[in-house]
C-alpha cells in the first residue's frame, strides 16, 4: 500500500482499566502517542484487538480500517488506518489533546 494512502498512528495502550476511552497524550519511543484505555487484559493480543478496534471507533472508521504495524508485545504500538480522510489527521490532534471524546 503506498504511503499516502495510510496514516501512521503511534499509541500507548493501557490494558485492563475499569473504565475504557481514547484521548490523552504520552511521549512514547514513536513520539506522540494516543491513549487508549482498554478493558481487556494484556493477554493473547486481547488488549491489542481491544485498541484496534477502539480506535477505529474514535476515528470513524471499520476496523479492517486499522492494523498492526509494530508493537504487538508492548504497550506502546503503531497501528496503520487505510486511505485516511483529510480531517482524521485534526481528529487525531483533539483526540491527543483530549478534547475529541
Amino acid at each position: 500500500m503506498p504511503a499516502d494512502d495510510a496514516l501512521t498512528v503511534a499509541v500507548r495502550v493501557k490494558p485492563g482499566v475499569a473504565r475504557a476511552r481514547v484521548g490523552g497524550c504520552f511521549d512514547g519511543p514513536h513520539g506522540p502517542a494516543l491513549i487508549i484505555a482498554v478493558n481487556a487484559p494484556a493477554v493473547d493480543g486481547r488488549a491489542t484487538e481491544a485498541a484496534r478496534r477502539a480506535l477505529a471507533g474514535a476515528l470513524g472508521v471499520r476496523p479492517a480500517a486499522v492494523a498492526l504495524r509494530a508493537g504487538a508485545a508492548s504497550r506502546d504500538k503503531l497501528f496503520l488506518v487505510e486511505r485516511p480522510g483529510p480531517e482524521l489527521s485534526g481528529l487525531l490532534r483533539r483526540l491527543r489533546d483530549g478534547s475529541g471524546e
